[in-house]
């Protein structure tokens, strides 16, 4: 039986606390540890090898009280919910009440039981993501029936909302698309702008200019490499999930992508993670009023090199 959370939680000699949140172990897809609130004297994280027996209410630890506040506090910012993640299959391990059911957040020093946890994970959701990745096959297939790739500027929005350097800020926008036979909809979109330090710029462009190029390689626009705004596409260049900008313990600010936890700086480097590329950059411009243009280019999820398909 797993511990339910706000069960009570008794040791040897006291009670100490409730359960507060739940660690799973994205790998067994098994409780690892509980998160004990102490009634007053902060968090515990304690090992599922602590406890003794669990009923529907109370936890009871082998340990003594003073052997639990010698326990490692829980960090926050050490771990993402479930809700932040898509790890197939560990939500239907998950017998606890609502609230707070935790998996570790990725870290740089990972060893080599949690990179098996990426290669598993990519395998095993290889199955769930044949489907979304048929689209671009069929459209390449189908390609006869598509108007070329659209090159048009679209506003997304100003540039002060953008309050500071090497900082991710989503935009969002709505364009209208058209594909085959299908009667054209509106849909909702989002990229992700970053006002860039010279240092980012150059991890960036590497002192070059930026030539964006159509389906026939006729040059579309080219982003100047002292230009220091950056628009990356809101789709990760994994397998196309949607990525934020969040904090992390040892690398500050990233984009992190919950689905399969790429993580990225705000160049769009990958730091970690099974993310074949940095995240695809976009043709922009700003004009002297701050209104932001963009090109609203697609590209070709899990692979190393970029392939236009919108």
């Amino acid at each position: 039986m797993q511990p339910q959370l706000k069960s009570k939680v008794r040791c040897a000699d006291r009670e100490v606390g409730e359960v507060s949140k739940v660690i799973m172990d994205p790998l067994s897809f098994e409780v690892s540890h509980l998160v004990v609130s102490m009634n007053g004297e902060g968090e515990r994280q304690v090992p599922m090898g602590a406890v003794l027996t669990v009923t529907d209410d109370v936890v009871q630890l082998r340990s003594s009280s003073s052997e639990i506040l010698c326990m490692p506090p829980f960090t926050r910012e050490d771990y993402v919910t479930l809700h932040e993640v898509e790890i197939p299959g560990l939500e239907r391990h998950v017998h606890v009440n609502p609230g707070e059911v935790l998996v570790p957040f990725p870290a740089l020093e990972r060893n080599v039981k949690r990179r098996a946890f990426f290669a598993k994970l990519t395998y095993a959701t290889g199955l769930f993501i044949g489907l979304p990745l048929v689209f671009p096959v069929l459209k390449f297939l189908m390609k006869p029936m598509y108007a070329s790739l659209d090159n048009r500027w679209l506003k997304i929005g100003n540039i002060g909302k953008v309050k500071g350097d090497d900082v991710g800020v989503q935009f969002q926008y709505k364009r209208k698309v058209k594909e085959a036979y299908l009667p054209e909809a509106e849909i909702e979109k989002n990229v992700w702008l970053v006002k860039a330090t010279s240092s980012v710029l150059e991890k960036v462009y590497q002192g070059k200019d930026l030539e964006f190029r159509d389906a026939a390689g006729r040059p579309v626009w080219t982003n100047k490499k002292d230009m220091p705004y950056l628009a990356f596409s809101g789709k990760c260049p994994h397998l196309g999930c949607a990525f934020k900008w969040r904090k992390h313990k040892v690398l500050g600010q990233v984009f992190l992508c919950p689905c399969h936890l790429s993580i990225y700086d705000a160049s769009g480097k990958v730091l970690d993670g099974p993310a074949p590329r940095p995240l695809d950059l976009l043709p922009i411009q700003v004009s002297a009023s701050g209104e932001v243009q963009i090109i609203d280019m697609e590209f070709k999820a899990g692979t190393k090199s970029q392939t236009r398909i919108v």
